[in-house]
């Protein structure tokens, strides 16, 4: 045998060489993946919760320069209440855009845009791109309001009808807690730093998020889920938040049948009574 073929053959791997480099790079992968895709979250929810503080900030400057009086808690096109014309705190702009171009572009940006001015605050980078279920849009807005920030939803035993099935009337009173808050004055009880005003939908949504008041269920198609098991919300104080959900069924949609809106589990219950305090202010039930 040649010294030639010999250094050839000795400077190669062997079968059973080239599979424990394979297993060892498979098993860093499993190790490394879920890391990074947790390190990924952990950035995101960040980036988040910054960008909550930023609108909240802004609804407070509103107010401040508005004799105490909260902007319309309404998302899309402006509406009028009588001889009102009540201005939606984010406007067309952010509706169904096909670029971000569109969105500088279109004059309706919403009462808030100029406390903001920057179309990144208005969205969570976890879920910004593409739609998948329409190619040809882009999500840009994934924050709404919830129900209670002036936003003129009637839910029952929070309010009484208006001129329209949209507006309500002051919000109740229960004791020193105001359910709809239309002023800066009515958050009183609880404090501001427990009670929201918008939350991370996933998706520009021209309505409010809310649960109901005088039952312990949620609305159709209510529960967040957009953070790892969890979501992000700010406070009327101007701090934002990352709640862990603790209840299976709050994560899992499916565990709900159509129109079975009850959690099933005390942690379920626990989640959805955490949320209603902090939209409504107490328990109505």
């Amino acid at each position: 045998m040649s010294t030639r073929y010999q250094n050839a053959n000795k400077s190669g791997f062997t079968l059973i060489e080239l599979l424990v480099v394979i297993g060892v790079i498979g098993l860093l992968m499993a190790i490394l993946v879920p890391v990074l895709n947790r390190a990924r979250e952990l950035g995101q929810r960040t980036v988040c919760q910054s960008n909550l503080k930023q609108l909240t900030l802004a609804w407070i400057l509103y107010a401040d320069e508005h004799d105490g009086r909260l902007v319309s808690g309404r998302g899309g096109r402006d509406f009028t209440d009588g001889s009102r014309v009540l201005k939606s705190w984010i406007g067309e702009a952010f509706f169904q855009p096909t670029t971000r171009a569109d969105v500088l572009e279109h004059p309706e940006k919403g009462t808030l845009w100029p406390y903001i001015g920057n179309i990144d605050v208005y969205g969570c980078p976890r879920h910004q791109g593409r739609q998948p279920h329409l190619p040809r849009e882009i999500t840009v807005a994934t924050y709404t309001t919830v129900v209670s920030a002036n936003v003129g939803f009637r839910i029952e035993g929070t309010a009484t009808l208006g001129r329209n099935r949209w507006l309500v009337t002051p919000g109740r009173r229960v004791g020193k807690t105001v359910l709809h808050l239309t002023r800066m004055t009515d958050i009183v009880s609880p404090s501001a730093a427990q009670r929201a005003v918008f939350v991370d939908m996933g998706t520009t949504f021209a309505g409010a998020f809310g649960v109901e008041y005088l039952y312990p269920k949620y609305r159709t198609g209510a529960r967040l889920v957009s953070h790892a098991k969890g979501t992000t919300l700010s406070m009327a104080d101007g701090h934002a938040e990352y709640w862990r959900w603790q209840g299976r069924e709050t994560v899992d949609r499916n565990l709900y049948v159509p129109g079975d809106n009850e959690p099933k589990t005390e942690d379920g219950l626990y989640d959805l009574q955490r949320l209603q305090r902090v939209i409504w202010g107490r328990l109505g039930y």
